[in-house]
């Protein structure tokens, strides 16, 4: 199985981040995407692909870690960018994760943006895209459809309706389902989910963050995507291992040619 986005990079693995991909490619997690959050990051993602090859990369402004920038800033930050995946783009799979927050203080149009930019950075690299939402389906969606972005990707921790679900489907993108699943509040998304084809659906964990049922308060990682397999097994009605072939077989299809060897 795959876990589709899992920031192992992050400070909270710096103990035993070793000691966690063992652990967790033990338990059957063949590959792990890590998405891409800010510039500074960048280094960091290639040194870990280089030490694991179980690792995929992905390069991109998240919305969190975006400050306000004037339109000067931002065109540098963006230059930067641009000049890292001229030389990195083969060691990329997809540009992400980035999208349209509105939980945040950031202005909703310096995300909008940050957002076409990066849209326009996948175009021009021919990558699928990892999409972080809040609150901001609708408008995802339309920008989208602005750009006609034809690439695909990964609506990451989707949450939604089967009608937002089938939106994004149509689109070319897959559904990134996560630890929600395993909450009884969770019952929207599980009831969305329940009817989509398996092939629509990547597994994730977003560890450290989103913690499943049952470990509240407790740093998330990647050893804990079999209980997500299993969960979504039984939302579907189908067998564990129906569930990670077929998830795997998606991961694989959608970032088949971005795939380090």
């Amino acid at each position: 199985m795959i876990d589709s986005h899992c920031h192992i990079d992050l400070s909270a693995f710096d103990e035993d981040r070793a000691q966690v991909l063992e652990s967790a490619q033990a338990l059957g997690v063949q590959k792990i995407l890590v998405p891409g959050l800010a510039i500074k990051q960048l280094a960091v993602l290639l040194r870990l692909q280089s030490q694991y090859s179980m690792l995929d990369i992905a390069a991109g402004f998240h919305p969190y870690f975006l400050p306000y920038l004037s339109t000067e800033q931002w065109q540098e930050q963006l230059k930067h960018m641009q000049d890292w995946l001229e030389q990195h783009h083969s060691q990329v799979v997809a540009i992400g994760e980035f999208g349209l927050d509105a939980t945040l203080k950031l202005p909703m149009d310096f995300q909008q943006q940050a957002f076409l930019c990066q849209v326009q950075l996948a175009k021009d690299y021919n990558k699928p895209v990892v999409l972080h939402h809040r609150k901001s389906h609708n408008e995802i969606i339309r920008l989208l459809k602005q750009t006609r972005f034809s690439q695909g990707g990964v609506i990451h921790a989707f949450s939604g309706s089967e009608a937002i679900a089938k939106t994004y489907i149509d689109m070319g993108f897959k559904l990134g389902i996560g630890g929600t699943i395993t909450y009884p509040r969770g019952a929207k998304t599980c009831k969305a989910i329940k009817d989509l084809s398996l092939s629509d659906l990547l597994l994730e964990t977003d560890a450290p963050d989103m913690p499943l049922y049952g470990f509240q308060g407790q740093r998330n990682t990647p050893e804990r995507l079999p209980i997500i397999a299993k969960q979504l097994a039984v939302i579907k009605g189908v067998s564990v291992n129906l569930v990670t072939e077929t998830t795997t077989a998606n991961y694989k299809s959608l970032f088949s040619s971005m795939l380090a060897p």
